[in-house]
């Protein structure tokens, strides 16, 4: 089996997908996903047995959006390395070129 490596699409994807998972925890809950996430490293435990799985299937989101935000960052400054002009990047993602994350 061939392990297919994620572009920077599906990056985007995989953000856009994570936010509206998190905002809608963010509607619920009336905090910010960051401010939770803080607390939630921090041992807090949530108030109510019904929240658990919440927390952390939100815990879970929040962390894989900074994995997601940490490699689209470094995608980027990778591409930019090759290429200083954003235009460049833009016009291969416009073209469906798949362009692989950087390590």
């Amino acid at each position: 089996m061939t392990h297919n490596k994620m572009t920077l699409q599906d990056i985007i994807i995989d953000i856009h997908a994570l936010n509206e998972d998190i905002e809608a925890y963010e509607r619920k809950y009336g905090v910010l996903a960051e401010t939770f996430y803080e607390s939630y490293l921090n041992g807090e435990e949530p108030a109510d047995d019904s929240w658990v799985l919440d927390w952390a299937d939100w815990a879970g989101a929040y962390k894989i959006l900074l994995r997601r935000h940490a490699q689209y960052r470094r995608t980027i400054q990778a591409l930019r390395e090759q290429t200083p002009a954003l235009v460049s990047v833009i016009r291969r993602t416009v073209q469906r070129e798949p362009i692989p994350v950087a390590s």
